[in-house]
Order: structure tokens, then C-alpha cells, then sequence
């Protein structure tokens, strides 16, 4: 674990902000990394209103050369429209605030600390020391991070109003030379498990792909080359939960592009036994809450090899 790259110490956020009814989706903007991005993470949350109304919000951290962004865009599916507001990186504002933005009937705050935020080894993705907060008129719809705390103080709430959310699906560019290193809570208030995938094709005649959870294997794919796409059945957190790989252009590709990871959980059991395929257990608490949602969970990588 570690800080904020230290060449930021004292930087902080600023906000740009748009709104549309159409156009292009900011997902499409942000999501094909250049030889100037480290790494980049979405994050994708369904979120209701006591009034039943229910918004997607969707959060994409970014780390590049240039330091730090944080996007986030609110769906309103109701209405077919959508926001989109930016907080960036800046030497001379400070990491936390708070923005107020109208979208026609509705009203949109914004709060946000990053001041103390801690970062893993390559993700832009804090992981403690922070929040980041939404509210649609006047009320909580997502919380994010470790100080929820501080967000109650300041609507003068208690965590009783917590906000009805769903964490759906995180999708994450990580970089490496033969290890890919992430992160996945596959049910909303389960644990956080650490997930490895370690391939390495260089100068080996049988390659093989692994991937681990807390550092217990998982999944082992020889003979990488003839089953370069294929699918596998785990069990995190007592829910049955899919990956899918394709190294195709690790292998063949004529540049050099990345491979696709796929972790979906499976919301019914017929789902797990009917896929043929043999269930690695990894115990843990069972996810109610995915079941009672009536939402799964997907976590997709795209892994780069670094030159």
C-alpha cells in the first residue's frame, strides 16, 4: 500500500463538468488506455431513491504521466439522459470539495476528500482514507470509501439514510510483464479479495495461465496456446462465479494487444451445473445480498504486457 505518488502531495481536484441529453458515452472516451496510461478503473453502481427512482452512476479513476482523474457520470435511464463531471489532478487546488450541478429537474452534489486517500502499488482506485459521495436532490444515493463518517456529519444524518446502491461491475486496464494484480468484492458488503492472473509465454514450450484469490490458486490452464479462449466455474464467497479468458493476441495477434478476463457471478444454480464445468471452492461468507438484489456482480481486466 501506498500514497499518492508524493509528487502530489499537497495537488488536489478540480472540476470540469458537461451535461447532455445524447452523445457520445463518456465510457467510450475513457476507456482505451495510451502508451501514456498506467491504469484505469471502472466502477458501475445501481442506485435507488426512496421515491423508486433509480439512477447508474458510474466512476472511472485514471492515472497517467500527468497525475490523477476521477470521472463521474450519472445515468438517469427514466429520463434517457445523462451527466458527466470530471475531477482532476491539479498542483494548486486541494483533493477534496464539493460541486452543486442542475440537470433540468434535478439537482446534483457532488463531495469528495482525497486529501488522505491511500492507493495500491499500480491502481488509481483509492482503497482507504477517502470518500467520494452523490446526491440527487438532496438525497444520499452512493457513498464510497472508508469516511462515510464524515459524509453523515455533513448532511446532518445519521447511517440510517445510507443510500440503496449496488456495486454491478468494475472494469479495470492493468499493466505487467507476466502478473496482473486486482481487486473484487463480488458481493456488495462481502470481502474484498485480492485476484492475481499470472501468465508467462516467453520461452516456454507448454505456457500456462493461473489465476489465484488471496493467494490460493484457483484455476490452471496448460497448453495455453491450444486453449488461448475457454471458461472455468469458482466459488467466491459461497456464489458460483464464472471466468472467461482470451489471450488470443498474446499470442497470434500481429501487434501485440491485450488479453480479456471475465469474472461473472452466477445467480442460479442451474447456471453452475449446467455449464459442465467443475466448481473450485473459495469459502467465505454467502453474498445475500447479490441474491436479494436480483444483481449479479462482473469484473472485467484487460491486461497489457509492458514492452
Amino acid at each position: 500500500m501506498i500514497d499518492f505518488p508524493s509528487c502530489f502531495g499537497e495537488n488536489g481536484v478540480q472540476i470540469a463538468d458537461a451535461s447532455s441529453s445524447s452523445g457520445t458515452n463518456l465510457l467510450t472516451q475513457t476507456t482505451t488506455p495510451n502508451k501514456n496510461t498506467q491504469n484505469l478503473v471502472t466502477c458501475v453502481y445501481h442506485c435507488k431513491l426512496h421515491s423508486s427512482s433509480c439512477f447508474i452512476i458510474t466512476i472511472t479513476w485514471t492515472k497517467n504521466l500527468m497525475g490523477q482523474s476521477l470521472f463521474v457520470q450519472i445515468n438517469d435511464p427514466t429520463n434517457n439522459s445523462f451527466s458527466k463531471h470530471e475531477i482532476k489532478s491539479n498542483l494548486f487546488t486541494k483533493r477534496k470539495g464539493s460541486k452543486t450541478l442542475q440537470t433540468g429537474p434535478i439537482s446534483t452534489d457532488i463531495l469528495w476528500d482525497l486529501s488522505s486517500a491511500k492507493y495500491g502499488s499500480s491502481s488509481p482506485e483509492p482503497i482507504e482514507g477517502f470518500y467520494l459521495a452523490v446526491t440527487i436532490n438532496q438525497e444520499l444515493i452512493l457513498v464510497l470509501g472508508d469516511m462515510d463518517q464524515e459524509v453523515y456529519k455533513k448532511m446532518n444524518c445519521s447511517i440510517t439514510c445510507s443510500p440503496n446502491s449496488v456495486f454491478v461491475s468494475k472494469t479495470e486496464h492493468v499493466f505487467g510483464k507476466k502478473v496482473y494484480a486486482t481487486s473484487a468484492q463480488f458481493c456488495g458488503k462481502g470481502q474484498v479479495h485480492e485476484i492475481l492472473i499470472e501468465c508467462d509465454q516467453v520461452g516456454s514450450d507448454d505456457p500456462f495461465l493461473s489465476i489465484r484469490i488471496d493467494g490460493k490458486m484457483v484455476m490452471k490452464v496448460k497448453r495455453l496456446q491450444w486453449k488461448f479462449r475457454g471458461n472455468y466455474t469458482v466459488l467466491v464467497d459461497g456464489l458460483p462465479v464464472e471466468v472467461y479468458w482470451d489471450v488470443y493476441s498474446w499470442f497470434f495477434g500481429k501487434v501485440m494487444g491485450n488479453a480479456v478476463f471475465l469474472f461473472q457471478t452466477c445467480l442460479s444454480a442451474e447456471r453452475l451445473w449446467g455449464s459442465g464445468q467443475p466448481a473450485m471452492s473459495w469459502s467465505g461468507p454467502v453474498g445475500k445480498d447479490v441474491g436479494q438484489s436480483g444483481l449479479g456482480f462482473s469484473l472485467v481486466v484487460f491486461a497489457w504486457k509492458n514492452e
